[in-house]
């Protein structure tokens, strides 16, 4: 999944415990981990359930649909392929898990706390990831 070119986007690099995840992502479909024993759901993925410590885990979709529970708004480049200004948040799913992304589809400005976004994958250098863009069309959180 990685690229040598120094302008090349930076893509993850699946691990035994991640590779689900991100497998799914390249069909589309946001997946997050449960158990079996006790159905906590959780992301990353790992060897064993972080509530029980059972090792008997699923990979199962969810909505893609969630809340912006926190952000920064990165205003330098850090990497070539990622011009700044760009937003990187805790995305808490509607499922319960959290995992961290990008809010795309609006102005950084416009981000905020309780923002409702849904999933959207987007392709960097032939690898989907990801996003999330605001659900409401005035970008705003309801409520």
């Amino acid at each position: 999944m990685s690229t040598n070119s120094q302008n090349s986007y930076p893509l993850p690099q699946p691990t035994g415990f991640t590779k689900k995840f991100w497998d799914a992502c390249q069909d589309k479909v946001l997946t997050v981990y449960a158990c079996k024993n006790c159905d906590h759901t959780f992301l990353p993925g790992g060897p064993a359930c972080p509530q029980c410590w059972s090792p008997d885990l699923v990979s199962q979709p969810v909505s893609g649909l969630g809340t912006v529970f926190s952000f920064v708004v990165y205003q330098r480049t850090y990497h070539p392929a990622i011009p700044a200004p760009y937003v990187v948040a805790l995305i808490e799913l509607e499922e319960g898990p959290k995992l961290i992304s990008n809010i795309i589809g609006c102005a950084p400005k416009d981000v905020e706390i309780g923002m409702s976004v849904r999933v959207h994958f987007e392709t960097k250098d032939g690898f989907l990831l990801p996003r999330f863009t605001p659900l409401n069309p005035d970008n705003k959180s309801e409520g």
